[in-house]
């Protein structure tokens, strides 16, 4: 573990040391590298010098342990301090596992209405609320890319993008299928029906993460549909974008803009595209699925909702709270915090075998 931090030191500092020449300072794309580079291991540095100043802490307190007039006083200070380190070491085996190099990233989110009907179109409008409350907690930015709205209100589907710090390290445990269970407004007789909505969590692709060859694209332009304000649905707007090598359709209809359409839907194809490279890798490699929660697939089932009892229960991981109104509300921060800590139960777990 020390000779990890030591390194992690010496290479932040040989990065402190690069930006204060004067041609780095002159390269802004090079600054920018070095600086997201460094910033990617603060953590670790920082817990160094927390951690070597404990150790001189703890050798200074045991010298001070032999002095008759304090010994006793430094005997319980040193028992502070190795408790200190115990836990700080604890903290460390955290900082260095393995980054997901994703974690930093943006996200495109698809919500899709599945079984249920209606209902799950309205379940699926209250998923979409619940992310964007959450966003707005987070100081995070939404915006819609595409929108199909349900006949009864919510949404059949709905991709949006979650814009802002670290978005994918709290969203990616979301993707799978949500249900509900709930009397819904149209029942008359007060039956609890179940529903289903899925939910797909894409890590937003980058240009040096996949390089769409617009080649193997087929662009249709269309009328736009459904309930887009005035003048969305009286142009040829629409954009669909069929990626031919692999068969994925994406569209796009937000915007009164072809154009701005056409970029929406060219980067949830990007995305797309992205994501399944990064499952073909997965399933290549193996380790990632053995040991990560849940498949990442939208047909798992991850997540009930129950209103009756006001109750959410996460399956993957068994943990359930009895505050789903809270937790639609966007107070998603318990249940995140739960799947982020089993996350790193496993990977250590992994580690240490």
């Amino acid at each position: 573990m020390i000779e990890r931090l030591q390194n992690i030191e010496n290479k932040y500092n040989e990065i402190t040391e690069e930006l204060m020449k004067q041609e780095t300072l002159s390269d802004i794309h090079k600054t920018l590298k070095l600086n997201k580079e460094q910033a990617e291991l603060k953590e670790a540095y920082d817990a160094y010098q927390q951690y070597k100043k404990l150790e001189e802490e703890i050798i200074n307190t045991e010298e001070m342990t032999k002095d008759q007039e304090i010994g006793e006083i430094a005997k319980e200070e040193l028992n502070n301090l190795l408790e200190q380190k115990k836990i700080l070491e604890s903290k460390i085996e955290i900082i260095l596992l393995p980054k997901d190099p994703n974690d930093g990233k943006n996200v495109i989110i698809e919500i899709r209405g599945a079984a249920g009907g209606d209902e799950a179109n309205i379940f699926a409008g209250d998923l979409y609320r619940m992310y964007t409350k959450y966003a707005e907690r987070q100081g995070w930015k939404i915006e819609i890319y595409n929108e199909e709205q349900g006949e009864a209100g919510g949404f059949s589907q709905i991709e949006f993008l979650v814009k802002g710090d670290s978005v994918y390290s709290k969203l990616k445990y979301e993707s799978g299928a949500h249900r509900v269970q709930r009397v819904p407004a149209t029942e008359s007789q007060g039956r609890i029906h179940t529903s289903t909505s899925t939910v797909l969590v894409m890590p937003e692709a980058e240009e040096i993460d996949f390089k769409l060859d617009m080649n193997e694209v087929r662009v249709d332009i269309t009328r736009s549909s459904g309930c887009g304000g005035q003048g969305v649905n009286t142009t040829d707007s629409a954009v669909r974008l069929t990626h031919i090598p692999t068969g994925i359709i994406v569209y796009s209809q937000t915007e009164r803009s072809q154009i701005k359409n056409k970029e929406k839907a060219i980067k949830i194809l990007q995305t797309r595209l992205y994501d399944l490279k990064m499952r073909e890798y997965e399933e290549e490699v193996g380790a990632e699925r053995r040991t990560k929660i849940g498949t990442g697939d939208r047909s798992e089932k991850i997540r009930t909702y129950n209103y009756p009892q006001n109750r959410v229960t996460d399956h993957r991981i068994g943990f359930t709270t009895k505050q789903l109104d809270r937790v639609m509300d966007g107070d998603l921060d318990e249940i995140i915090e739960a799947l982020i800590t089993e996350d790193q139960k496993r990977k250590l777990k992994e580690e240490i075998k």
